[in-house]
């Protein structure tokens, strides 16, 4: 069994960092996909497949890969600095706005 833990990405449609803090242990595909004939459905009977941990730390991952005699690849994260305007969302719609309003 070989498994991946990494820290997951920011989803594309959110501009916060929101369930980005965990770290993510998670198997990797030890057979393809199947399609089935008739139904044209796509299947596996790979069960380890939809097992996905979280866990807070990348220690406590790495401890519970460890302890359980699992082969792990450690993806390091891409950490990207946080966009924090000093006005906020709120600045949009203020009443004493310098600049026209553009939209």
């Amino acid at each position: 069994m070989r498994a991946r833990i990494y820290q997951p990405a920011r989803n594309a449609m959110q501009s916060g960092m929101a369930k980005t803090h965990h770290w993510v242990l998670e198997f990797a595909p030890a057979s393809p996909r199947e399609i089935d004939p008739l139904m044209g459905w796509t299947s596996s009977d790979d069960t380890q497949r939809q097992v996905r941990m979280r866990f807070p730390t990348r220690e406590a991952a790495e401890e519970y890969a460890r302890a359980q005699g699992i082969d792990y690849v450690l993806t390091e994260p891409h950490k990207r600095t946080p966009n924090i305007r000093p006005g906020g969302y709120g600045e949009n719609f203020a009443t004493n706005r310098k600049g026209a309003w553009t939209h």
